[in-house]
């Protein structure tokens, strides 16, 4: 019996290495930072992030996507990546997890 590899599964590998990266200027991942908005994976293990930055003129708005992007690509089971940058809806501090908002004391 081959080892099968679902959609679900990988979306979650996908969000533990998301969880792996870190906004410069917050110390908190970006997923708890709020700043993906969606993980598509479609059936050829094609994965497409939708994700914001915290400002139009983010420091990281050349490197981040791309180190999002690359670090993807790096699970195994992971065809292919692409991150698309939206600021619609704009990030606001609404948007981070309980769990963010502890860590910079905002709870």
């Amino acid at each position: 019996m081959s080892e099968e590899i679902n959609t679900t599964d990988l979306g979650e590998k996908i969000v533990n290495v998301l969880k792996t990266i870190y906004d410069p200027e917050i110390p908190v991942d970006i997923y708890e930072l709020g700043l993906i908005y969606d993980v598509f994976v479609n059936e050829d293990f094609d994965v497409k992030v939708l994700m914001t930055l915290t400002t139009p003129n983010c420091p990281v708005a050349e490197t981040l996507p791309m180190e999002v992007e690359e670090k993807i690509k790096s699970l195994n089971e992971v065809n292919s990546a692409e991150v698309e940058i939206t600021f619609d809806p704009p990030w606001t501090q609404d948007l981070m997890s309980e769990e963010a908002k502890l860590e910079l004391g905002m709870l």
